[in-house]
């Protein structure tokens, strides 16, 4: 199983695609970048289009995104909203199963608990993967994370795909 991992942001949008085995295993990671000098509508088609590509190039099973529970900015915290939309709806498009984390969901997981901090889930990352140093930028470990949280908590969830609505059953009639 493939799972990517998304850390949603308009600036920057990590993500991280891990391979579920005996040992997990780093597929890809890193971030896409907007340009924050562009207007908004240009930045979210160019990180649609990114994320479009990039769910078709690794075909994960599942795309695993950080909630974002609560943001000091406003504007920041609409960008990263918009962000996790693009990311949720370019996964769904394709048939991916989507989840949602909380931070503190995956720093209990990663981690051990849900108060550590973003270089304790760093080094854990590099720990549970077995990486010579530390992914950077932050962003990309933290998407990294993201998707570790979810192989850890597969056995304890049902899939989402047993909880979708048929297409066929909402409300059309034959």
């Amino acid at each position: 199983m493939f799972v990517l991992g998304i850390d949603p942001g308009l600036s920057r949008c990590g993500y991280g695609c891990v391979e579920h085995g005996r040992k997990p295993r780093a597929i890809a990671a890193g971030v896409i970048r907007t340009d924050p000098a562009l207007d908004r509508p240009i930045r979210l088609a160019e990180l649609q289009k990114e994320l479009r590509e990039l769910i078709r190039e690794l075909k994960p099973d599942v795309v695993a995104v950080e909630r974002v529970l609560f943001q000091h900015n406003v504007s920041t915290a609409m960008g990263v909203g918009m962000a996790s939309g693009l990311a949720m709806a370019e996964a769904a498009s394709v048939g991916c199963d989507v989840v949602e984390y909380s931070p503190n969901e995956i720093k209990e997981a990663v981690a051990g608990w849900g108060g550590a901090s973003k270089d304790e889930v760093g080094r854990m990352v590099q720990t549970l993967l077995g990486l010579p140093s530390l992914l950077a930028p932050a962003d990309a470990a933290d998407a990294v994370a993201v998707a570790l949280c979810h192989l850890a908590r597969v056995p304890s969830r049902r899939s989402s795909a047993s909880l979708k609505p048929s297409a066929k059953n909402q409300g059309v009639v034959a």
